[in-house]
């Protein structure tokens, strides 16, 4: 009878409403990590006296900070569950979030020793402490402030990409993860999006510690929805059995190898046994290559205006927002391996790297970025765009080949694996950018004919553009065909 039931009753579309809490969560993840990206140099710098160096030093610790997180995030959200592990995750980054606002006080504080002051106090204080000849003290206290700041936001922020994934292979079958994925993960590209036409006109209307609290404050308000909304699927009184039956249909074929788990009361692997697979390191080496690629694109953009092309916060907003119009192409990302799945036959894992593969040519394209800049600086933003949808369509796709591989208990573990290996490239990137910046801009170097901190962009725009092909090659030499992991 209930065969009967769920064969004629018509299916509820629950998981989709969830889908929609994790794009959300993603959204203020990615305005929150913009804040700081967007107001240092109109806002941030003439406080502190901060360099590019500066700069490079507090994105790069956050992205190892991140790394780090990363690695112990996925075992958190894998013990805790979904549920609780997400709202642990989005409380921390919220409050990291809101604490760099008072990083001006504090500052001020430290050098001055007047700590009971309001916002605009403090920058009273520290343009006489500046005057006095305590300008180096004041940058050094707040950068390491800031860097105190984007660590809690980086332990929080660690957590929403494990526990999103992991809520997506809770709600979701293999076929349909790395559509639901990219629209999701589109909310890295909408928050990226949204803060430029908010964050530096808040910054300019009401400081720009006003920003770090607004946006901050948005994952509180999250907080309060998910706390009513999510429900495993089989507890969940919003799932009907049609749709729970939906998504669980590769159950059958999973269900030998889970009960094995479950006798042998392995239902989490350990470190050591998850880097004991080929599966494992492909992952990590394709988030290492990559990850750095966006988040500089994200951090960086901004500044590239403006050294560029003398463009302030509130000038490169449109700009900007175009560029971030252009990434929302990225939801082609989940659309073409579900179409070599179900129209070429090809297994999912197949499917995703031949998608990767395609998707991987497009940053090339950054290789044009600066020489075509002569012209007009849209045509860096529109291919900045294109490079960034090809990024998010990528992560969209590899994000889910650990899903394909790993048991579930294993999902959020690996993901944070990988989230490691990319917050170390990312370290990296950022990290060289500063010193690189600062150093062709002293020096005046020249580089393929660009000057000054242009050849140092034109440097990094080069290394973008091929990391996605090699890390397709590395990723595809080391599981060639679909091989999921029997515990």
């Amino acid at each position: 009878m209930s065969a009967l039931r769920t064969a004629t009753e018509k299916m509820t579309n629950y998981r989709w409403t969830i889908c929609a809490m994790l794009f959300f969560a993603t959204t203020i993840n990615y305005l929150d990590r913009q804040v700081l990206s967007l107001t240092w140099t109109d806002f941030i710098r003439p406080e502190f006296g901060w360099t590019n160096n500066d700069y490079g030093n507090i994105t790069s610790l956050f992205s190892i900070f991140y790394a780090a997180s990363m690695l112990f995030a996925g075992r958190f959200v894998d013990w805790m569950d979904t549920k609780k592990g997400f709202l642990w995750a989005i409380g921390i980054w919220s409050f990291g979030a809101c604490l760099h606002a008072f990083c001006g006080i504090a500052t001020s504080g430290w050098v001055t020793g007047e700590w009971l002051v309001g916002f605009e106090g403090a920058k009273e204080a520290l343009a006489a402490a500046a005057i006095a000849g305590k300008a180096g003290i004041i940058t050094s206290v707040s950068v390491t402030l800031f860097i105190f700041a984007r660590l809690v936001l980086a332990i929080g922020e660690a957590g929403n990409f494990p526990a999103a994934i992991k809520a997506t292979a809770e709600y979701f079958p293999k076929k349909d993860r790395a559509f639901s994925t990219s629209i999701f993960n589109a909310g890295a590209t909408v928050g990226a999006l949204a803060a430029p036409i908010t964050i530096p006109f808040i910054a300019k209307a009401w400081g720009w510690e006003s920003a770090f609290l607004i946006i901050g404050a948005l994952g509180f308000v999250w907080m309060g929805f998910w706390i009513f909304i999510y429900k495993k699927p089989e507890n969940n009184p919003a799932v009907n059995a049609a749709e729970l039956a939906y998504i669980q249909q590769d159950k059958d074929a999973e269900s030998v190898v889970e009960e094995k788990v479950e006798e042998r009361q392995e239902k989490k692997l350990t470190f050591m046994q998850c880097f004991q697979f080929k599966q494992t390191w492909a992952f990590a080496f394709g988030k290492f290559m990559t990850d750095g690629v966006w988040w500089f694109f994200l951090f960086w953009t901004p500044a590239y205006l403006k050294s560029v092309y003398q463009m302030d916060a509130t000038q490169a907003a449109f700009p900007l927002f175009v560029l971030y119009m252009i990434t929302l192409l990225s939801i082609i990302g989940g659309w073409l391996p579900s179409y070599f799945v179900e129209k070429k036959k090809m297994n999912p894992y197949a499917g995703r790297m031949k998608a990767m593969l395609i998707f991987a040519f497009f940053p090339l394209l950054a290789l044009l970025a600066q020489p075509l800049g002569s012209y007009t600086y849209w045509l860096p933003v529109i291919i900045i765009g294109i490079a960034g949808a090809a990024h998010q369509a990528w992560s969209a796709n590899i994000f889910s080949t650990v899903g394909d591989m790993f048991p579930k208990s294993a999902i959020a573990t690996v993901t944070g694996i990988g989230g490691m290996a990319g917050g170390v490239g990312s370290f990296l990137i950022n990290k060289g950018s500063g010193v690189l910046f600062d150093h062709a801009g002293e020096t005046k170097m020249v580089f393929m004919g660009f000057q000054g901190e242009e050849a140092g962009y034109f440097i990094i725009f080069s290394i973008c553009a091929v990391a996605y092909l090699i890390g397709w090659v590395i990723m595809k030499s080391l599981v060639p065909k679909y091989k999921p992991i029997v515990l």
